[in-house]
């Protein structure tokens, strides 16, 4: 009997609606390698249930054939794990995705993985300061196999 008071309401709590927060961020920030360190900008965007979300993110960043630093283009998507009930909302995250790589003729395609965290600050209504770093580890034969970014940017929550 006990065991199915438990399933019950471990059914009821279940089917209980929660209250989705989703966000979109726009940034611009560094990327970083060796002595390599490109401008990038991108996008981001996530849904959340409490503690735990998951988002989308696509950066870019240009190449310079004459500084020979190669573009770098990252498409990922990942687990959130963030505080809640709290004006400033600290994360961390971590996921898998695809890079390209390319500088000149020379072209690289392959999976990686992201790790990071950032905070999220109120700016005024739903509009929040993003600061975020990550160290993305690229797979395949990348010019450098390991680039951290750490950006800034504005993030809309809805």
């Amino acid at each position: 009997m006990m065991m199915r008071l438990a399933v019950l309401a471990l059914a009821l709590i279940a089917a209980t609606p929660s209250s989705a927060r989703a966000d979109a961020t726009a940034f611009l920030g560094r990327n970083s390698a060796d002595n390599d360190r490109s401008f990038t900008r991108g996008f981001a965007f996530g849904v959340s249930l409490l503690v735990v979300g998951f988002e989308f993110e696509y950066a870019n960043s240009s190449e310079d054939v004459a500084e020979a630093r190669p573009s770098l283009r990252t498409t990922s998507g990942n687990v959130v794990v963030q505080t809640f009930g709290m004006p400033i909302q600290l994360y961390g995250t971590t996921g898998g995705g695809v890079y390209r790589e390319r500088l000149g003729n020379d072209e690289e395609t392959a999976a990686l993985i992201n790790f990071g965290g950032g905070v999220k600050i109120p700016v005024a209504g739903p509009i929040r300061a993003r600061v975020d770093y990550r160290v993305f580890n690229l797979k395949g034969h990348p010019r450098q196999s390991t680039v951290h970014r750490i950006y800034a940017g504005l993030n809309l929550s809805f």
